[in-house]
C-alpha cells in the first residue's frame, strides 16, 4: 500500500507527442514533404530513406507553414505544427512532392499535448492505494525511481491439535488438517506475507515458545480456543501477560474466536485465535483477521453492502449466523422473476451478470465443521438471531476472491 500520496513529478506527457505513425504538418494542405536534416534520421549506412522524426530523437526546432515531415508514434512534435495525419489517411504525390490528406484535418488531431494526462504536482493516487502493476507503471511514467509504501503484514500460522493428519485418509480417530493448507493462501489473498504453518499439536510449552519468539505482526492459531482439557490458548495467553481484546463473539459458527495483543502497551504483535472447526475458522478470518490485516496494511475498511436473500434462512435463537451464499442476478433457477430483490441496498440492482436485480442464494453444507458450502460460495450472509424470510436484505461479507468466482449453483444449493 502507498504510505503517502502519489504526486506527479512531471507533466504527462512531458512534451507534445505524436499519437500515431504518420505525418506531422503545419498550416493548410497540401504540404511539401521535407526530410529531417542530419544523419541520425537516416535508416543506416548506404540508405537514403528518410525515417522522419523518431521517438527519443530531437525534433526540428520549428515546422514552417505548409511543410510536412514523417513522424513516429511517441516522437516529439516540432514547434508550430498543428496536426498529425495517420499514414493510412495520407497520400504523397511523387511527381510534385506534395502530401495530400484523404480526410479532413482538424487542429491538434492525433497529438498528445503536454500535460494531457496530468500536470506536475497533480495527485495521481491517494495514500493507502494498493501498489498494483498499473500503479508501478504510472509511478515510473510520472518520474519516480522509488515509492514509500506500507509493507505487507507478516503472519505466523500455528496449527494446534494432536488429532490432525497432514496426509493420507482419516483413521483411528485422527482427521485431516484442513486449516493448515487453507489459511496461508487465504491470508496471502488478503495481502499478507505468510510463513509456512507450524504444527504444534496440543503442547502448551511449544505454544508458549512460538508466541514469545514470533517477530510477525500477527499470529494466527487454529483450535484450542475453547475450554477443553487440552485447549491451551487462553492459559498460555494469561501466562505471558497478553491482553485479551475480544474473547468470544456472539456468532455461529465461530463463537470461541478471540483477538489478543501479545505485549500489553506495545502495540502488538497481535494474535487471532481461530476455532478448530473449519467453517468456524472462516468466520474468524473474515470478521477478525481480515479487518486487522487491513488496518496493519494501511487499507480502508471494506464498505458494507446488503443484498436480498432468496429462500428463508433459519437463524440461531440468540447469536448471529454466518451462512455461505452465492450471488445471482435476473431470475431464480425456476425462471421466476426476482424484480425488486436487492432494491434499496448498496451493491444491489443489476450488479450481477444480467440486467435483473442481484440476490443471493444460501448454500447447503453450512455446518461449523464443513467446508463444502464455503468452497462453492462467494460470500457469507450475516443472518440476525431468529433468521430471515425470503426477500429480506442481509449484509454480505465477500470472500477475497469473490470477483473471480463463476456464479453457478451446481449441487451446492
Amino acid at each position: 500500500m502507498l504510505a503517502e500520496p502519489l504526486v506527479a513529478l512531471t507533466d504527462l506527457p512531458s512534451f507534445d507527442t505524436s499519437a500515431m505513425d504518420g505525418w506531422v504538418v503545419s498550416g493548410p494542405g497540401p504540404w511539401t514533404v521535407r526530410d529531417v536534416a542530419g544523419a541520425e534520421a537516416r535508416a543506416g549506412a548506404g540508405s537514403n530513406r528518410d525515417l522522419g522524426i523518431l521517438a527519443g530523437r530531437s525534433a526540428p526546432g520549428t515546422l514552417p507553414d505548409g511543410d510536412a515531415i514523417r513522424i513516429a508514434t511517441g516522437a516529439r512534435i516540432p514547434a508550430d505544427a498543428n496536426a498529425v495525419i495517420r499514414n493510412e489517411h495520407a497520400r504523397v504525390d511523387r511527381a510534385t512532392g506534395l502530401l495530400h490528406a484523404e480526410h479532413q484535418v482538424l487542429p491538434g488531431q492525433d497529438i498528445r499535448p503536454r500535460g494531457q494526462e496530468c500536470r506536475a504536482g497533480d495527485r495521481l493516487m491517494p495514500a493507502g492505494a494498493s501498489v498494483t502493476p498499473a500503479v508501478l507503471g504510472l509511478a515510473a511514467a510520472a518520474g519516480y525511481d522509488t515509492l514509500v509504501v506500507v509493507p505487507r503484514p507478516r503472519v505466523d500460522v500455528l496449527v494446534l491439535g494432536d488429532e490432525l493428519l497432514t496426509g493420507g485418509l482419516p483413521h483411528d480417530g485422527l482427521i485431516r488438517d484442513a486449516l493448515g493448507p487453507m489459511i496461508g493462501p487465504w491470508l496471502r489473498a488478503l495481502g499478507a506475507e505468510v510463513s509456512a504453518p507450524q504444527r504444534l499439536g496440543d503442547d502448551a510449552a511449544a505454544l508458549r515458545h512460538a508466541l514469545t519468539t514470533s517477530d510477525a505482526d500477527l499470529v494466527i492459531t487454529t483450535g484450542g480456543t475453547a475450554a477443553g482439557p487440552v485447549d491451551h490458548v487462553h492459559p498460555v495467553l494469561a501466562e505471558i501477560g497478553a491482553e485479551l481484546l475480544v474473547d468470544g463473539v456472539a456468532v455461529r459458527p465461530g463463537h470461541p474466536m478471540l483477538l489478543a495483543r501479545l505485549k500489553k502497551n506495545d502495540g502488538g504483535p497481535y494474535l487471532v485465535g481461530l476455532p478448530g472447526n473449519p467453517l468456524a475458522a472462516v468466520s474468524g478470518l473474515l470478521t477478525l483477521a481480515e479487518p486487522l490485516l487491513r488496518g496493519l496494511a494501511g487499507r480502508e475498511p471494506e464498505a458494507p453492502y446488503r443484498v436480498a436473500v432468496r429462500d428463508d434462512v433459519h437463524g440461531h435463537p440468540h447469536d448471529t449466523r454466518l451462512v455461505p451464499v452465492v450471488h445471482r442476478a435476473g431470475s431464480t433457477a425456476d425462471g421466476r422473476s426476482v424484480s425488486g430483490y436487492g432494491s434499496g441496498g448498496e451493491g444491489a440492482g443489476g450488479a450481477g451478470t444480467g440486467g435483473g436485480a442481484e440476490y443471493v442464494v444460501p448454500l447447503r453444507y453450512n455446518g461449523p465443521a464443513m467446508l463444502r458450502g464455503i468452497a462453492a460460495a462467494d460470500g457469507l450472509a450475516v443472518v440476525p438471531p431468529g433468521g430471515v424470510r425470503s426477500g429480506t436484505e442481509v449484509e454480505i461479507l465477500d470472500l477475497p476472491w469473490a470477483s473471480a468466482m463463476p456464479w453457478t449453483e451446481g449441487c451446492f444449493t
